[in-house]
């Protein structure tokens, strides 16, 4: 039963010709003139069950297509943030180590990260003038690089850091990364979260597409969720509507599509509602073997929003102090995705 408050919202979202959906059950709630809805409270176990939707065969054969996509052997390092001209920053990709900072033009630049002399941490060395500066003996490592240490291919897209590598990928190679339509970075605020799993890329990429777990697994970020189309060769999405809960009784309602642009990569867009043209990209990035000799996997999230109302110049102003928000929110989210993830892999492998 709706209190007064909550028929009052009702009644003003009828008023204005909303279609919010104010009964009981989880039907979705569609976006309107405002952009947070009232939520009728509902029993978690009340919902309806998706355990028929969400097909096995349905789920592996998006991510197979999602494989076989061209990645030209790149992969996601870092935010771009955490790339700096005044000191290196360390990585471990596909089992290789991996040194990145920026040159004096503010490229980033990329190689491996063992010293070509005595095999020093590069990542602990120190940049000046944009070169790199091994702390053991004082090699110096110009970006360009020397006959004995070469530069990988980097490139930045102004919300991540991308590396390529050719031996690893097994692919032709591209010159940029398969890109993703965002929007423009002077009109958005970005985040960049950061979790490692025990699993393989795959595991987290057959998460995100598998939508219909949003509701059950995370009741405390999504409520009324509905598939409204799954991929299929012509379409290969899914279509979703959902509302992100922002307390108890207060929601979001969007309609989002997922996709693949490439082989560890799962994008969200925002297509109807508030934040049109918003997106998260979920990136999965193999880390290699732990000692344990199990995979490890980094999932680096990039959530990158926007909004045509005005008001959204005061989120942009407020960017350093709405960015760990994002984070917190992000890994929230993911450190209940990884045990899933984590449990297929080790079904998968008879590790459970």
């Amino acid at each position: 039963m709706r209190g007064p408050w909550q028929e009052r919202a009702a009644s003003r979202c009828r008023k204005e010709g909303s279609d919010f959906v104010a009964d009981e059950d989880d039907r979705p709630l569609r976006p309107g003139r405002w952009p947070l809805r009232p939520v009728p409270r509902s029993r978690w176990s009340a919902q309806r069950p998706t355990v028929d939707d969400a097909d096995p065969a349905l789920i592996t054969a998006a991510l197979k297509r999602a494989q076989a996509r061209p990645s030209g052997n790149w992969f996601v390092v870092a935010a771009s943030d955490d790339v700096r001209a005044d000191r290196p920053f360390g990585a471990r990709v596909t089992g290789r180590e991996i040194v990145l900072w920026r040159d004096r033009t503010g490229a980033p630049v990329a190689g491996p990260g063992a010293c070509p002399h005595l095999g020093a941490p590069l990542a602990r060395g120190r940049v000046a003038d944009g070169c790199l500066t091994c702390r053991w003996h004082g090699l110096r490592l110009p970006a360009e690089g020397t006959e004995e240490w070469r530069p990988l291919p980097a490139y930045d897209d102004g919300v991540l850091v991308w590396v390529r590598l050719d031996p690893s990928g097994g692919e032709a190679p591209l010159d940029e990364p398969v890109p993703a339509a965002r929007p423009r970075p002077e009109g958005a605020v970005g985040a960049v979260a950061r979790m490692v799993g025990v699993c393989e890329p795959g595991d987290v990429v057959a998460n995100r597409l598998d939508p219909w777990h949003g509701a059950w697994f995370h009741p405390y970020s999504f409520t009324h969720l509905r598939v409204e189309s799954t991929p299929d060769e012509a379409d290969d999405r899914f279509l979703v509507r959902v509302t992100f809960r922002v307390g108890p009784w207060l929601g979001v309602p969007v309609l989002a599509d997922f996709s693949c642009p490439d082989p560890r990569t799962v994008l969200m867009r925002i297509v109807e509602g508030e934040g049109e043209g918003s997106v998260v990209e979920t990136h999965a990035t193999p880390l290699g073997p732990g000692r344990d000799g199990r995979p490890r996997t980094a999932v680096i999230e990039a959530v990158v929003a926007t909004s045509d109302r005005p008001g959204f110049a005061v989120a942009r102003v407020a960017a350093p102090l709405l960015r760990p928000m994002m984070r917190r929110a992000a890994s929230r989210l993911w450190r209940d995705d990884l045990a899933y993830a984590e449990r297929r892999y080790a079904l998968r492998s008879g590790t459970v």
